[in-house]
């Protein structure tokens, strides 16, 4: 508004400026031209004023009266365009080997041979998965159940369901660690049709060596179900007690002996007077024999070799 103001004076004086040229009185003329930079001189002072208020006069006014707080806009985030990437050619996806035939556990001739069921299995026999376990219910279900066990370890319970079995059917099952036969039983069965039931491993504690086991169940030469566990931690050292071994050893006495003397004879002489015969000596006494002594010896004591047993299962 200011700067408007200031246009307008400018204009006048312009025009003022174009009538004193026309006048030819000196007098009017003058007074017409004073008027014009009066009216100069105010526009300059109007535009210098518009520009210091424009400047200053707002914080200035601020100082006086504090403006109340307003609520400023939030100013919000101008996305940047990013670059768009050029797709590449993609790679022509490769065939991948398929297995085309999967291991199956096989039973072992030698283990077959012990079979004593004349029983044919049912085919529609089932087992089911193995859990592991230290020790088991009244149930037969296994207690804190794992597949990492860590030694020292005596016994290992392998617990499963099972369902359809017929009574006097071969069943078989093998313990193995890290692919080595170390246990197996094989029976005929002795349990009910469906229920629970379980396989256990009984073995010294030096036997347990760290590695992975696996349990292989089969109804007669039908593979049904494996599990597999771990178990860590190095096996106990067995350790061997000398015992003390006392051996008699008897040494025959030697016989005494006695060693007779000869005993003198008398020697004639030509006097009268006869020379008595020297008496007979007795021989050196006998000798009594040594006492006999026992010394004991220590001989070592023969090494027990565990060996694995197969023990009883109970099936419900």
């Amino acid at each position: 508004m200011l700067l408007a103001a200031a246009g307008v004076l400018v204009v006048m004086a312009v025009r003022i400026f174009r009538e004193a040229g026309r006048l030819r009185f000196f007098l009017k003329k003058r007074a017409l031209l004073s008027q014009a930079w009066r009216l100069i001189f105010i526009a300059i002072l109007v535009i210098v004023g518009a520009f210091l208020i424009n400047g200053y006069a707002e914080p200035v006014t601020y100082k006086v009266f504090e403006p109340s707080p307003t609520a400023s806009l939030t100013p919000t985030i101008t996305q940047t365009a990013t670059v768009t990437q050029t797709p590449t050619s993609t790679q022509t996806p490769t065939v991948t080997a398929t297995l085309e035939f999967t291991v199956t556990p096989e039973m072992p001739l030698i283990i077959s041979q012990e079979f004593t069921s004349q029983i044919t299995p049912n085919p529609n026999a089932v087992f089911s998965t193995l859990s592991f376990a230290r020790s088991l219910t009244e149930d037969y279900l296994p207690i804190d159940a794992a597949d990492t066990f860590e030694n020292p370890i005596e016994t290992i319970y392998a617990s499963f369901s099972y369902d359809s079995m017929s009574v006097g059917t071969q069943w078989t099952a093998m313990w193995y660690r890290d692919g080595e036969l170390i246990y197996y039983e094989t029976k005929p069965w002795n349990g009910a049709s469906g229920g629970y039931g379980y396989s256990d491993c009984t073995l010294p504690a030096e036997n347990w060596l760290p590695g992975n086991y696996e349990v292989q169940m089969f109804i007669g030469e039908q593979w049904k179900s494996s599990g597999t566990f771990e178990i860590t931690g190095e096996a106990p050292t067995p350790t061997m007690t000398p015992t003390l071994t006392a051996t008699l050893t008897l040494t025959p006495a030697p016989s005494s002996t006695v060693t007779p003397t000869v005993p003198g004879t008398a020697i004639p002489t030509a006097t009268s007077t006869a020379t008595p015969a020297p008496s007979q000596t007795a021989g050196p006494t006998a000798t009594s024999a040594p006492t006999r002594t026992m010394t004991p010896t220590k001989s070592p004591t023969p090494t027990l070799v565990p060996t694995a047993t197969r023990r009883s299962t109970i099936f419900r």
